[in-house]
């Protein structure tokens, strides 16, 4: 009797442990990582299930190599081209013929909103048919100014308001779960956000992110530098930028919440912890494997380097001899990825479809490189997140957007999680939203 009672509780551990290792339980340790030189990677080597670990240890001096100018030339998707996922998890054509799709976030309620930014609209997609694409699609609002972010006020599940990111302003709509069309004109919360007429030379990086706190107290404005690595001492374009701003939901009350961050597109606050995270563009001009892109939490008061440093202390020497009393305040980010990612929207996944290890993680949109000799990024990737911690690994998980030769047929933009846990990548080079869902192996 006592050695059938030692079976039953060793079946039983087996059966913990078994269950243990299937669904990812205690610290997310991926099975085998790539680190050192080998994990400075371009497209070709791009593979869904691949983890890599970049250090400061792997990069360069700066000018190593020369910095390339290799702006792709996006083609028109070939008949047999499709998004690459792992195994077990299904890719459809979600939406199409969009125009400008950047980034995507969902409402309460489960409906997708799309900032579709050269046309100044704001669309809403509901829903998902027998052939995975959207219900119905609606335009929510039209007449903004390369619209970007989206957050739903206050945050919860009744919102009463949609904020939008212009280029040089935040405005709100009035808003109730289910409103395809807004009810009311645009008010003006915040009207004098610097402003980004172009991409760089003119009004610098020009994409504004919103979030909210959690208990809505805060609102956090992610503004992206005027230039690539101008010395702000010099250049009063640069007030306010580069930054994570703090306002008030009214738009009272600003303060700089963190700095020296070049570009943070990707704007998030951790649903459990409350921290906020950013999904960064770092600077160019260095070389292939410099500045590397990067996302982390956002420390209140931090100083993350540009332009005078990068990467917890290491003098741009564009700017060398500056500021020596900051070297010891330069933040390292938690995740380096490759440099010239263009790391752009990220979302922290909460659903309950994919497999039960991917819970907490972060999946964020690599827009792909333009001054990298071999092109990198043009993909999604994951972060994997123990606690609401990172550890520095990130996995490529949804790839395919470039052919062989090299040419470019779709860009990552933006991510979004559905309210079936299914998740949401909007691409501007085809001009689509894709829908990656988890089937079973």
């Amino acid at each position: 009797m006592r050695s059938s009672k030692i079976v039953g509780v060793y079946l039983l551990a087996m059966t913990a442990l078994a269950a243990y290792v299937l669904h990812g339980a205690g610290p997310k340790t991926p099975p085998q990582v790539i680190t050192g030189k080998a994990a400075l990677h371009d497209f070709s080597q791009e593979k869904p299930g691949t983890f890599r670990k970049i250090t400061l240890a792997e990069l360069p001096p700066p000018f190593e190599t020369k910095s390339a100018f290799n702006m792709p030339s996006v083609i028109p998707r070939p008949a047999d081209a499709w998004p690459q996922t792992l195994p077990g998890f299904k890719v459809e054509l979600y939406a199409s013929k969009l125009d400008n799709p950047r980034l995507i976030r969902t409402a309460p309620n489960g409906d997708l909103f799309l900032a579709e930014s050269e046309t100044g609209k704001i669309k809403v997609f509901r829903g998902v048919d027998k052939n995975g694409q959207a219900e119905t699609t609606e335009v929510f609002a039209t007449g903004l100014q390369r619209p970007f972010g989206i957050a739903f006020y206050p945050p919860g599940p009744e919102p009463q308001w949609v904020y939008v990111g212009n280029t040089g302003s935040v405005v709100r709509f009035p808003y109730r779960n289910g409103e395809l069309k807004s009810t009311g004109p645009a008010q003006v919360i915040v009207p004098d956000l610097p402003s980004g007429a172009g991409h760089l030379g003119g009004g610098g990086h020009w994409t504004r992110d919103i979030v909210f706190s959690r208990d809505g107290k805060k609102m956090y404005v992610s503004v992206g530098s005027q230039s690539n690595v101008n010395d702000t001492d010099k250049n009063p374009k640069e007030f306010h930028r580069a930054d994570v701003l703090e306002f008030n939901p009214d738009g009272s009350g600003v303060r700089v919440y963190a700095y020296g961050i070049r570009n943070c597109v990707g704007l998030e606050v951790h649903p459990q912890t409350g921290e906020v995270w950013c999904s960064t563009n770092e600077r160019d001009g260095l070389g292939d494997d410099l500045v590397p892109d990067y996302i982390t939490h956002v420390q209140e008061g931090g100083f993350y380097g540009w332009p005078w440093y990068y990467m917890g202390g290491v003098h741009d020497p564009r700017h060398a001899g500056k500021h020596p009393e900051l070297k010891d305040k330069v933040i390292t980010p938690d995740v380096l990825l490759q440099s010239h990612f263009a790391s752009l929207e990220m979302t922290f996944y909460y659903g309950k479809q994919f497999p039960e290890e991917y819970e907490g993680d972060v999946f964020a949109a690599e827009h792909g490189s333009w001054n990298r000799a071999k092109r990198t990024g043009y993909e999604v990737v994951r972060v994997p997140l123990t606690n609401g911690h990172a550890t520095g690994e990130y996995e490529d998980f949804l790839t395919g957007f470039v052919t062989d030769k090299g040419e470019v047929w779709g860009r990552p933009v933006g991510v979004a999680v559905g309210k079936d846990g299914s998740l949401f990548v909007s691409d501007d080079g085809s001009r689509s939203i894709w829908r990656v869902s988890y089937v079973g192996k």
